[in-house]
């Protein structure tokens, strides 16, 4: 195996090997039990998917099942009889309502003549307009799926400049004629691409990958498949909460680069949980790896600048790096994310993100919040080292360590405004206390030192401890 390609992907690489087409595309694909849509994008030979989206639970079977129930009821109601008690029957009933819905895409009206098991004809004929009408709400399904991928693309309808059907289930006129609808496509004078086969435009895509891998074709030379990451990818921060490096949808290969720190003083290993999901919290998240980056020096926490990149290659294999810069130390690992999840538990997984949104949110800001206040309280423990404090009056230094105490009480409830409005106490309580510290630091860089050294040494000093967002390792 050279790669893996996603079916709405292959369909587009054999929709623009033939047409040779610039522009943006959208795959529709609508087979027997699943639906996917795709926005990709083709500029000079390079296939670039914008966004995916879709339902692993709508399908042709859907449509089988609503004819299948709907006679069966009739069956009941008209004859007394209840086919569901005999397997055999139903079977054939179910192939009579697929024949019928195959024949429906080419013809005016299809019948049904099956024989029951007391001896019985049930005969029902169906119209296209009736069983368009049957069919309308699974058809619909559809929309969202494909305004939200239009949406993650930043496009509108209008910017579609050509729309690829795939899947057996496409050859029904009406699937057709709400695709126009969707994105708007004959009011601009075109109609969706049907020319492909449905059935076998996945494997002609597959095959035209496979000879862009193998060069086997001058045609093929210049062109290139950039894919889409289906899920979020990052690592576990501080409190537990997830630091994202690439998001879903980003362009395959991808690569992204974040700086950290640590949250302990004298911390010397990192433990690095790198995590896949739309949720704020790493216990909601896929677990895909653990690693350790070891013998860090010791430093005061927030002195550590720890570089982590993502890098996923074309295969999909995604590769972390971590890396201490001022000591070099350095480790990394190599995961397969795709791997192991099916469509249907991707799309479980954004769906659970959507459904938990706000109470998520809400218990990442406590996070962030609790974990600012211990960072503050741990600083202005250390305060009475400094010569500064000595500095302050009595009264100072007790309106310091009366905002410390309520931050600290604080910072254990739930309350978000409390502790916002306790940490806002303290860094007014502080004030003073920080610019005598900052006098300090002047006095000392500036003293027997060039006017170039000084200022380094006082760049130092005063963004040492706050250059590394967005997070703090665990």
């Amino acid at each position: 195996m050279l790669r893996l390609v996603n079916e709405p992907t292959a369909a587009a690489l054999a929709y623009g090997l033939d047409r040779a087409k610039e522009g943006t595309i959208a795959v529709y694909d609508l087979g027997g039990g699943t639906f996917d849509i795709s926005i990709l994008k083709l500029r000079d030979g390079i296939f670039e998917v914008q966004s995916t989206n879709g339902d692993t639970h709508l399908g042709g079977d859907d449509i089988d099942n609503l004819l299948l129930t709907i006679a069966l009821d009739e069956i009941f109601g008209e004859h007394g009889v209840d086919l569901r008690a005999h397997p055999g029957a139903v079977q054939a009933l179910r192939k009579a309502a697929i024949d019928a819905k195959i024949r429906l895409s080419t013809e005016a009206a299809a019948h049904f003549d099956i024989e029951l098991p007391n001896g019985d004809r049930y005969r029902r004929e169906i119209p296209r307009a009736v069983f368009e009408l049957l069919i309308e709400p699974v058809l619909k399904r559809t929309a969202a799926p494909c305004k939200q991928a239009m949406a993650d693309a930043g496009l509108s309808p209008e910017q579609i400049d050509e729309v690829v059907l795939v899947g057996g289930s496409t050859r029904i006129p009406a699937v057709r004629a709400l695709v126009d609808d969707l994105f708007h496509l004959s009011a601009r004078g075109k109609r969706p691409h049907t020319d492909l086969n449905p059935d076998e435009v996945v494997a002609l895509g597959a095959a035209v990958q496979a000879g862009i891998l193998a060069g086997a074709s001058k045609t093929t030379d210049d062109m290139l498949l950039l894919d889409v990451t289906p899920l979020s990818l990052g690592i576990e921060a501080l409190g537990g909460t997830v630091a994202r490096i690439i998001q879903r949808n980003s362009t395959i290969p991808a690569s992204a680069t974040e700086h950290f720190t640590t949250g302990v003083d004298g911390q010397t290993n990192v433990a690095i949980h790198v995590l896949q999901g739309e949720r704020e919290l790493a216990a909601d998240c896929r677990s895909l790896a653990r690693f350790d980056l070891k013998g860090i020096p010791p430093m005061a926490a927030g002195l550590p600048r720890i570089e982590v990149r993502f890098l996923i290659d074309a295969d999909g294999i995604l590769h972390v790096s971590a890396r201490e810069q001022r000591s070099g130390k350095a480790a990394e690992i190599e995961v397969k994310p795709t791997y192991g999840l099916t469509d249907e538990q991707v799309e479980n997984m954004i769906l659970d993100s959507f459904d938990h949104a706000e109470e998520d949110f809400s218990k990442r800001l406590l996070i962030e919040a609790r974990n600012e206040a211990d960072t503050i309280l741990a600083a202005v423990a250390r305060a009475p080292q400094n010569p500064a404090w000595n500095e302050l009056s009595a009264e100072e230094q007790a309106a310091i360590a009366a905002a410390c105490d309520r931050l600290a009480l604080v910072k254990q409830t739930s309350d978000l405004a409390a502790i916002g409005q306790a940490v806002v106490a303290l860094d007014q309580a502080t004030r003073r206390f920080a610019e005598l510290m900052m006098d300090a630091a002047v006095s000392s860089a500036i003293r027997g030192k060039t006017m170039n050294e000084a200022g380094e040494e006082l760049k130092q000093a005063v963004t040492a401890p706050h250059d590394f967002a967005p997070a703090e390792f665990k």
